[in-house]
């Protein structure tokens, strides 16, 4: 299983156990992808990080002192690199 982290604004949004959609996004050099309906974004991936998934399971929600953070679980194996 291959988990993922994604950046929130505001807490409340989400519940572990959710499956939500996940979006893939482009940028001149990388991908980012948008959980559910903009719930949170995550970092920028190189092309030999992509999401393969279009789906995924919450298993965490935090909050750090940079702010709310949540874990997603994909069934595809993490990315060697």
């Amino acid at each position: 299983m291959r988990r993922e982290e994604f950046k929130m604004e505001r807490t409340g949004l989400l519940e572990v156990g959710e499956v939500l959609p996940v979006t893939e996004g482009r940028l001149p050099s990388s991908y980012y992808y948008t959980l559910g309906k903009a719930y949170a974004m995550s970092a920028n991936y190189a092309v030999s990080e992509r999401i393969q998934s279009k789906e995924g399971t919450v298993v965490d929600i935090k909050e750090t002192p940079k702010g709310y953070f949540v874990t997603v679980e994909f069934d595809e194996a993490q990315p060697s690199g």
